[in-house]
């Protein structure tokens, strides 16, 4: 746990702190507020509430939401096949910066997880796949282009129908 909040802080860039600051300042703002309007109790729990909620879900959503914006990207799969002779699954992609920033790494995560003929299981299944794996790609890539990427499943024991979701974090 300590390794990735160091990794997390380490990889913050100027538009983090920009966005934490400010929800900072509103935080206070909204708890001055709340001070202010000590006499009239509803409104101040109110803003009090407003200043907590804003502090925490304001920086999760925020964090995601700048990230998905500054770090826009494609992923075209070329080929998914289960191997014949080992216990794997390979999956060939490309994966395309679309962005106006260069990559300087990309985390590819995939998770693979069974179809079943129930419309209720197939919306719950992709949240929650019976194997995962990543992998990270250190290689630079400017915008508009793409690199193309090769990861493996291991092992992959599966023989019924499954599916695939997979996602890359850039930064």
């Amino acid at each position: 746990m300590k390794t990735k909040i160091i990794d997390f802080i380490h990889h913050l860039i100027i538009y983090d702190y920009l966005l934490f600051g400010g929800i900072f300042i509103l935080f206070l703002l909204f708890l001055v507020l709340a001070i202010a309007l000590r006499h009239k109790m509803a409104l101040a729990v109110l803003f009090v509430v407003l200043a907590f909620g804003t502090l925490t879900a304001g920086s999760v959503a925020g964090y995601i939401q700048l990230h998905k914006y500054l770090f826009k990207n494609k992923i075209i799969l070329h080929e998914v096949k289960a191997l014949q002779y080992t216990e794997a699954l390979l999956i060939k992609g490309d994966i395309n910066n679309t962005s106006k920033r260069s990559f300087k790494e990309c985390t590819i995560t995939t998770g693979v997880y069974k179809v079943t003929h129930n419309k209720y299981l197939d919306r719950v299944y992709p949240y929650v796949p019976f194997k995962k794996s990543s992998q990270k790609f250190i290689k630079p890539i400017p915008p508009g282009e793409s690199k193309p990427f090769k990861l493996f499943v291991e092992p992959f024991r599966y023989t019924k129908d499954y599916n695939i979701t997979i996602k890359a974090e850039c930064r």
